[in-house]
């Protein structure tokens, strides 16, 4: 089976990230708005196997690797926040 980790990743950084965001809109719309924008930012990391899966786990180590998902997270989290596609 192949899997894209940085989903795995992503739904991980998440949910910290979101509680230091008061005012906006966390309903599951804008939140698959957020990870749709993150995941089409960041370059995919995809696995098939154990190896591939320990190769991406040790690169997650990075503190890069950390920030930029952080920095794109945040950057959807607005981008939404101000274009909410329902009325929140």
């Amino acid at each position: 089976m192949i899997k894209n980790y940085m989903e795995d990743i992503v739904d991980k950084l998440m949910p910290k990230i979101l509680e230091n965001y008061d005012d906006i809109c966390k309903c599951p719309k804008c939140m698959d708005d957020i990870k749709a924008i993150v995941l089409n930012n960041l370059p995919p990391k995809y696995i098939s196997s154990e190896k591939g899966l320990l190769y991406t786990k040790i690169n997650q180590l990075s503190e890069e690797f950390n920030t930029n998902i952080v920095k794109e997270i945040a950057l959807a989290i607005n981008i939404v926040s101000k274009n909410p596609l329902h009325h929140c």
